[in-house]
């Protein structure tokens, strides 16, 4: 059985969507140049808003996935949990293709980052897409 859970988010003129290890969403309704992991912004909900159960299953999964939808267009990212995880920061959801993990981590091990996102999503993003970012715990 497949747990869900969905995030709604918006993108802005500074997305860049360079960075080669990380892709963040977050609650705040702004980003500079430099948040070059950061894919969208002014997001609905925060780490706060999962049940204990919904974290505790990301905590033991081997495979998570996120689906990225901007207008039509979907990106799948696919990494794991880790016991490590809090899970508890009130802005930031980041995903990590390394082992890393702090407040702000969703999950390790992702097969991509923000580099890695369709260059057309970005585009979109830029221009101040909406975004859906549904979170599947399988």
């Amino acid at each position: 059985m497949a747990f869900e859970f969905t995030i709604y988010a918006k993108g802005h003129e500074n997305i860049s969507a360079n960075h080669k290890s990380t892709l963040e969403i977050t609650k705040e309704n702004h980003v500079t140049c430099t948040g070059d992991c950061i894919v969208g912004i002014s997001a609905d909900k925060s780490m706060l808003d999962f049940s204990e159960s919904f974290k505790e299953n990301l905590r033991n999964s081997d495979k998570i996935t996120v689906e990225i939808e901007v207008e039509g267009l979907k990106e799948v990212i696919t990494g794991r949990g880790n016991s490590k995880l809090t899970l508890d920061h009130k802005t930031d959801i980041v995903i990590r293709t390394s082992d890393f993990s702090c407040s702000r981590t969703l999950m390790v091990n992702s097969n991509k980052a923000s580099k890695d996102i369709n260059r057309e999503i970005v585009e979109k993003l830029k221009k101040g897409a909406d975004l859906k970012f549904k979170i599947i715990v399988e």
